[in-house]
């Protein structure tokens, strides 16, 4: 399957740069395809104009880029729910940080892929667009697919890979339960029907006819060589790409997956309020990890938001989404390129 994966993406090499909103841009995108492999652009927290700038240098380019998109269903405002959280965040936290965390406002933070973002994306025609949290409605899908993208998204389980299929991804990329950031479960949100990327892997992989992208847990060429000998026909890495300096990570995210800390890992919802892997700090410790009374995703990144301000003026990231997936050990400073080569290196 990894020469039908390359002919799908037209890359030299059966690799992929996750897409991380919030902490990389084109110039990480562009550095990856550059080596060989495929880029990817994160659009879910840009506007129209920023996204259609950073689409003008990709296109610029002339090599194949990945654009990546959110597919989730609004919640409904709740805010009894959203008024509970702020002042539970509040009793806890204003007198410290002199915050004041029940009028902050609102806001969404991520928006799902839409007509608009179809329209905008259809004057560039990226030959890639992937998506998280399923796919898209049938006439989005259809939109995407008339100027020949390839369609990829995340199965966190079987049963999702089979979905995807079925409803006409042309790669699936099977995301273990130690990838980092958020979680692409969509089918069902129990957290006890994921598996770990080995033992998912090979199971998506007999289940599809398409090719099988393996996410989660790899950080060097040993993990690629172990994801290809279980049937995957490409790899995709984030993590290891957030120490580049072409990546956008903050100094206090940066600090913390280098340090001691970043060996303990967890799943929280408290950031975004859906769940998502990050190095365990302050907030996810207090408030959760995992709270049943965070607002819904995307409502709960606002109520934070005043905190992680001002926490991060103090050099701190004890209210940051420290995204990381549990192979960060592994992971070193080093540019983009060079750490494509090295994973290739597992490809051999």
């Amino acid at each position: 399957m990894s020469g039908a994966l390359l002919s799908l993406l037209q890359t030299e090499l059966p690799l992929i740069q996750a897409p991380m909103a919030g902490s990389q841009g084109s110039r990480l995108a562009l550095a990856v395809g550059a080596a060989g492999a495929l880029g990817s652009l994160p659009a879910a927290m840009l506007s129209a104009d920023a996204l259609e700038a950073e689409l003008r240098r990709l296109q610029a380019a002339g090599t194949p880029y990945n654009v990546n998109f959110f597919c989730h269903t609004p919640p409904e405002p709740d805010p009894v729910r959203d008024a509970a959280w702020r002042t539970r965040l509040s009793h806890r936290f204003d007198a410290e940080f002199g915050t004041d965390l029940r009028s902050a406002p609102s806001a969404a933070g991520r928006v799902p892929f839409s007509a608009e973002a179809a329209e905008l994306l259809a004057a560039y025609k990226p030959p890639v667009v992937s998506f998280h949290f399923g796919l898209p409605a049938p006439a989005l899908l259809d939109r995407v697919k008339a100027w020949g993208a390839v369609v990829m998204s995340s199965a966190t389980t079987v049963a999702e890979a089979r979905w995807l299929q079925a409803r006409g991804a042309d790669v699936v990329i099977a995301q273990g339960l130690e990838a980092g950031g958020h979680r692409g479960h969509f089918l069902d949100t129990d957290l006890t029907l994921q598996m770990g990327l080995m033992a998912l892997l090979p199971q998506v992989v007999d289940a599809v006819q398409v090719p099988v992208v393996a996410a989660g847990g790899i950080g060097d060429a040993r993990g690629v060589r172990a994801a290809m000998a279980l049937g995957a026909a490409g790899v995709q890495v984030g993590t290891a790409y957030l120490l580049c300096p072409e990546a956008d990570t903050s100094a206090v995210h940066r600090r913390a997956l280098g340090s001691e800390a970043a060996v303990h890992t967890a799943l929280t919802n408290v950031f975004s309020g859906r769940p998502a892997r990050g190095v365990v700090n302050r907030v996810m410790r207090e408030m959760g990890p995992l709270a049943d009374d965070a607002p819904r995703f995307p409502l709960a990144t606002s109520a934070l938001a005043p905190l992680r301000t001002e926490a991060e003026a103090r050099d701190s990231g004890d209210f940051s989404p420290l995204w990381s997936g549990q192979a960060v050990g592994l992971s070193r400073p080093m540019p983009a390129a060079e750490l494509t080569r090295a994973l290739a290196e597992g490809l051999r």
